[in-house]
């Protein structure tokens, strides 16, 4: 499947030399836009797997769009640029942007510059969802303790017959284990 990339230069002919580029190498370009702003609506739209930015555009430099990119996690940023300071390969860093390569772009460089940034952005992604499945868990195993704490305090229950009472619950209601033990807090709060 073709690797879909959005392009944002304000010269068209970096754009149309860029497009050319990737196309050889089998990538399919969904977009060009010539200014940060532009890059950023379009990104939203088109979703591409990959965002090509060149740092010095009008409406919003490359850095500021590349922010905004990362922030709503809609693709992996590769910036591309005819300055290579320090100061500005911070700014990309700090911007969360997983690529960089100065102009003029050789398509020796492209190819592996690309596939680099993508999987690092695949390797993040999945860190980021496993944390939430991680944080979920912990949030459910804490509210189910309590609510079995609950049920030995107030029934009597031994702590393996509480997480039964709540499991059979669970099942007898088509409820996941966390929405009964909320409710069984619920319970708890209304009553006192």
């Amino acid at each position: 499947m073709e690797k879909r990339i959005l392009i944002a230069d304000d010269e068209s002919i970096i754009r149309m030399n860029l497009r050319e580029s990737l196309t050889e190498l089998g990538y399919l370009v969904v977009g060009e836009a010539g200014d940060g702003l532009s890059a950023i609506n379009l990104t939203r739209q088109l979703r591409p797997d990959l965002v090509i930015l060149d740092v010095k555009m009008p409406r919003m430099t490359g850095l500021e769009a590349a922010q905004v990119i990362g922030k709503e996690d809609l693709a992996p940023v590769l910036l591309i640029t005819a300055y290579c300071d320090r100061e500005q390969v911070m700014q990309a860093r700090e911007a969360g942007v997983l690529g960089y390569l100065v102009k003029p772009i050789r398509d020796a460089e492209l190819l592996p510059t690309i596939e680099v940034t993508r999987a690092r952005w695949q390797e993040r992604h999945q860190r980021k969802q496993e944390l939430s499945q991680l944080r979920e868990r912990l949030e459910t195993r804490k509210v189910i303790e309590r609510a079995k704490g609950y049920l030995m305090d107030q029934q009597g229950l031994k702590e393996a017959d509480a997480f039964r009472k709540i499991q059979q619950l669970a099942m007898n209601s088509r409820k996941t284990m966390k929405e009964v033990a909320q409710a069984i807090l619920l319970t708890q709060h209304l009553s006192s």
